[in-house]
């Protein structure tokens, strides 16, 4: 486990593309944070290393927005899932085992149908007279996992 601190949304995005530019196709990036604590921000950062251009909408209506950059982006957003099942609809499993990198926001919501190898995001806003500040802790889970926190602190 890993914990950052980012003092702006600015810094927030930047902590999504470090970890953007070491993630693998296939991977799966799981966040949680209240409304409003950079949970799309992150994202952004994550597609930035990917090379995807333009700004990153959270999917809130839609369920996924998918991007091409140099691997596929797959950016769900299952806050209004009302049933981890009802992410099969979406072609949710295709997507996890697929080609690109998978984000999903408000991932707890899923957490049965979580894969095993992901990495988890905790965003949350840090309790100072920033605003913008956020405390993010990771935990990565799987066979890449030293691999990428050692990366990742390096």
């Amino acid at each position: 486990m890993i914990r950052f601190k980012a003092g702006s949304a600015e810094e927030t995005a930047e902590l999504g593309r470090r970890l953007g530019v070491i993630l693998q196709k296939g991977d799966t990036v799981c966040l949680t944070g209240d409304l409003g604590t950079g949970k799309t921000a992150f994202t952004g950062g994550i597609a930035k290393a990917l090379g995807i251009g333009g700004y990153i909408t959270s999917p809130t209506f839609t369920i996924v927005n998918e991007y091409e950059g140099d691997l596929p982006l797959y950016h769900f957003d299952v806050y209004r899932i009302g049933d981890p099942g009802e992410m099969f609809e979406t072609g949710y499993d295709e997507y996890i085992s697929g080609e690109g990198i998978t984000v999903i926001e408000w991932a707890e919501l899923i957490r049965d149908i979580l894969p095993p190898d992901r990495i988890e995001v905790f965003i949350e806003k840090d309790n100072t007279d920033k605003p913008d500040s956020r405390l993010i802790t990771m935990k990565f889970h799987g066979l890449r996992s030293a691999d990428y926190e050692g990366r990742l602190t390096e």
